[in-house]
């Protein structure tokens, strides 16, 4: 068994690998031409959006909308970059809502926290161990 693919339900599948295109620098690999599924080039693993609708039709009894919660939902994206500072100001930049500002941990990684418009929780950080 091996992670293939996260998918993101978001209110616009465009807007939304146009904001990770710019703020991360992650270039869109697919956008479906219903514009209700799309991908972005990320590497072994996959990262994809889908339209809210499709999320219904596949769930019965809905989805909780990150984009409609007030607060963040319980897990995050972790994008790591040697730059958490450029990354961190890039995003915002780009539409992102501060959450925590760059800081060191104890362990010795950099982490910031941000929230992009479709209200994915986004953790940037450096390498764990320097790795």
């Amino acid at each position: 068994m091996k992670l293939g693919y996260t998918i993101l339900y978001v209110p616009n599948v465009e807007a939304s690998l146009k904001f990770f295109s710019a703020a991360f620098g992650l270039e869109t690999k697919f956008l479906h031409e219903s514009g209700t599924y799309g991908e972005l080039a990320t590497g072994e693993t996959t990262l994809a959006f889908a339209a809210h609708e499709l999320g219904h039709g596949n769930f019965a009894g809905g989805h909780v909308a990150a984009s409609e919660s007030e607060k963040p939902l319980g897990m995050e994206l972790g994008l790591v970059t040697d730059d958490i500072g450029a990354a961190h100001a890039r995003a915002l930049h780009h539409g992102a809502k501060e959450l925590t500002a760059p800081v060191r941990k104890p362990w010795g990684q950099v982490v910031s926290y941000v929230r992009c418009p479709a209200g994915t929780l986004i953790e940037l950080c450096t390498p764990v161990g320097g790795r």
